[in-house]
């Protein structure tokens, strides 16, 4: 029996604002894949700088942080092929399939390192997950979007739900990840009377992302069609729009190409952020490393758990911005796309600056035994989350509120394009901090995002005019 879980009048009541059930499914099953990624890329720098004699592959932190940022680069550049093919050929539920299925083979890939070939295997599964996430991760935010109307005042709160998800599987996965990658499985000795681990077992970690990922596929497969109806089944030329008539195939008219020029315009201003904000996982992370001291109450608190700061962060401040949100909307004072992203990018800035204090406590010295309190980082962290939630869930709304419905999942690659850009520059500015200082990278990124935060506020009026009543 076919079910048309759209609504059919945009003017929801503004007393109902329950969500649909299919939400909660898609939330749980981007739950299990952020699990798997995160847990993945938590140990990945980690793994790509340890000696061989300590499980990992023993690059340099320059060459890692390269590989890294080409890694989480194209892992965004593949969203838009895997979009189009979806919006065209497969249809949304059938790519997040495939998707799922390679993402487990590129983990199980990972976890054979040690008992195959290390580096041939490594390279085999970065591969992998790449090619699967580009047919994953714009399908289930398009079907997100695809279960609301345009002018539907729950969109921006959906997705701030859905948000949530990706960060409860990201707070879990390094706390998982890392501790049976650097403890569990961890080889340990005491050398010079301080407990260090002398061999890693990353492929165990790995092994743990690859049956998050199996989990989350099993369970969307098994319950979409009850709690989905026939939503995403179908490529979406072949589907019909929100108020039950047949999508037709003209040229874009002169406001869909306006708001089409949206989304590309904004998601140049996003480069910086994400630029910035991925550093969590390279710079920042070596940086955590060597010189934070990371000692609470004589327990030694493993680099890859503080991956886990962030999505716990967002997990506990989530719920309140989606609250804030349908608070303002109901009352007619809802912030602008273009202004709830440039205070993101502002906060993202905001953030670095604390890492520059955590960099002046320490002077600067090279001295690793010199560490920098834990509080610089955490208020790093809480800063950044803050500005994630001003700007990614609402970027993935305003995808669907500006593409025309045969594009949208085309476009959300689109959007995905600009974390691409950011991957990469920021795995070049990674492998630059220890030649120009960690004091000088942290300073200028923050700076910098927060001018781009500035101006996109500035370029409001203009971005709303071309949105025609859809920002």
């Amino acid at each position: 029996m076919s079910v048309n879980l759209q609504p059919t009048d945009a003017a929801v009541d503004k007393e109902n604002l329950k969500h649909p059930k299919g939400l909660y499914l898609l939330f749980f099953t981007e739950l299990w894949e952020r699990f798997s990624y995160y847990g993945m890329r938590g140990l990945l720098m980690l793994y790509l700088t340890k000696t061989a004699m300590e499980g990992g592959l023993g690059y340099s932190v320059a060459d890692a942080a390269l590989i890294y940022g080409y890694f989480t680069g194209f892992v965004y550049f593949t969203p838009i092929i895997g979009g189009w093919l979806a919006d065209k050929y497969l249809g949304h539920r059938k790519a997040i399939l495939i998707g799922g299925v390679l993402m487990a083979l590129g983990q199980f890939s990972l976890f054979s390192t040690p008992y195959v070939g290390k580096v041939e295997m490594t390279y085999l599964g970065l591969l992998l997950l790449i090619i699967g996430n580009g047919f994953f991760k714009p399908n289930i935010s398009s079907i997100v979007g695809n279960l609301y109307a345009q002018g539907d005042p729950r969109r921006d709160s959906a997705f701030t739900i859905f948000y949530m998800g990706i960060n409860i599987g990201a707070f879990f996965a390094p706390l998982v990840c890392g501790f049976l990658a650097e403890d569990y499985f961890a080889t340990k000795a005491v050398v010079n009377g301080v407990e260090t681990v002398t061999n890693y077992g990353f492929q165990y970690g790995f092994l743990a992302a690859g049956i998050g990922m199996v989990i989350g596929q099993i369970v969307f497969n098994a319950l979409a069609p009850k709690l989905l109806g026939d939503l995403g089944l179908k490529p979406v030329k072949a589907e019909n729009d929100a108020s039950g008539q047949p999508v037709k195939k003209d040229k874009l008219t002169k406001e869909e190409i306006d708001r089409v020029s949206v989304i590309f315009i904004i998601s140049i201003f996003v480069i910086f952020f994400w630029a910035g904000f991925e550093q969590a996982g390279s710079s920042l992370t070596v940086y955590t490393d060597k010189y934070i001291d990371r000692e609470v109450f004589g327990y030694l608190i493993p680099t890859s758990w503080f991956q886990s700061v962030n999505p716990l962060f967002i997990v506990m401040f989530a719920p309140l911005t989606a609250q804030v949100w349908l608070y303002l909307a109901k009352r007619g004072k809802d912030l602008s796309i273009p202004t709830k992203m440039g205070l993101g990018m502002i906060l993202l800035g905001v953030g670095f600056f604390f890492m520059v204090g955590a960099v002046m406590q320490r002077g600067g010295v090279e001295d690793e035994t010199v560490k920098a309190s834990i509080m610089w980082l955490l208020a790093t962290y809480f800063f950044h989350t803050i500005g994630e939630l001003c700007l990614s869930p609402i970027g993935l709304s305003m995808v669907t509120r500006l593409a025309p419905v045969t594009l949208v999942s085309m476009l959300m690659g689109v959007w995905f394009l600009a974390p691409f850009v950011a991957q990469i520059a920021g795995g070049y500015i990674a492998s630059y901090v220890e030649e120009l200082g960690a004091l000088t990278i942290f300073s200028a990124i923050g700076a910098f995002v927060i001018l781009a935060g500035l101006i996109l506020i500035a370029l409001t009026k203009k971005l709303m005019y071309m949105m025609h009543g859809r920002g």
